[in-house]
């Protein structure tokens, strides 16, 4: 085998709880993550030498900066990999959207080298080698529904949502993640996510409790700097959203919806110049 090619999912945050800075400057967080089906596809092909990355996505980075790149060094110094490495990614996931579309680039380019040069690596090891690429990474290897904690490594398996009709929003700014948790004011966060409740309103597929009482801390410090992610949430609710929440660390919101009619009914009447949307589904 000298070429693979494979699906890099984005993930959407259920809720976002900020417990604390750690003395490493990251922040212990108690969040629930979830996969859905807008993916990338990432090609791997082997090479003589060194690693190139390809993508026409201009604000997609192909050289060191980009965590493909990272990941596939760590993996070649590991082994002692003599060949090269082609990377090619074809961008759907908006970039710094809060989706996790880099570490699910990079998650996959550790499944893939892993599969083409037969490493034998087990899914515990390669989330050891993703969490050096990235916090987001070990998740993006495993996928679903999980509870994350520690800096989002830590992950306990919530079983499978039912498919669940998503949409969306990802206005045209760009948020810095680094600013976002430097301003958390964590004796200022009045509404905090009830994750108990939420993990059980998951393992009882009750998606209407699920979708009322998501909360992510982090729109505290987005939202009053952007008001265009209120603007989009209370956009979505209007089109008929049971419940609506920034990913990550933003600015996308997505809308979570009872089927797909009232999906793409949505998806038709909020499509601005002002910001992309997506109609896509839950996927476990």
């Amino acid at each position: 085998m000298n070429s693979i090619i494979l699906k890099a999912r984005a993930k959407i945050n259920l809720s976002i709880d900020v417990l604390g800075k750690r003395p490493d400057g990251y922040h212990d967080v108690k969040m629930i993550m979830q996969t859905i089906k807008l993916n990338d596809s990432v090609f791997l092909e082997k090479k003589l030498s060194g690693i190139d990355i390809a993508c026409k996505c201009p604000w997609v980075p192909t050289d060191r900066r980009n965590t493909v790149y990272k990941a596939a060094e760590i993996v070649m110094n590991k082994f002692g990999i003599k060949d090269g490495m082609k990377i090619s990614i074809e961008k759907n996931i908006p970039v710094a959207a809060g989706l996790a579309g880099g570490s699910s680039d990079a998650a996959a380019v550790l499944k893939g080298m892993n599969e083409l040069f037969s490493l034998g690596m087990e899914e515990k090891e390669l989330m050891q080698i993703g969490k050096q690429v990235g916090a987001d990474v070990p998740y993006c290897i495993k996928g679903g529904t999980m509870l994350a904690e520690g800096i989002g490594e830590l992950l306990t398996e919530l079983g499978s949502l039912p498919k669940v009709n998503i949409v969306l929003v990802k206005p045209k700014i760009s948020v810095s993640t680094p600013w976002v948790y430097k301003n958390v004011i964590l004796e200022k966060i009045e509404s905090r996510p009830a994750t108990e409740l939420l993990v059980n309103a998951i393992r009882a597929a009750d998606i209407e409790l699920l979708s009322k009482n998501m909360v992510n801390v982090l729109e505290t410090v987005t939202i009053p700097k952007y008001q265009i992610i209120e603007e989009i949430k209370r956009k979505l609710l209007e089109a008929g959203a049971i419940g609506s929440l920034m990913s990550g660390s933003g600015p996308t919101v997505f809308g979570v919806f009872s089927n797909k009619e009232a999906a793409e009914i949505a998806h038709n009447a909020i499509k601005s110049d002002r910001w992309e949307s997506f109609l896509t589904e839950t996927d476990n």
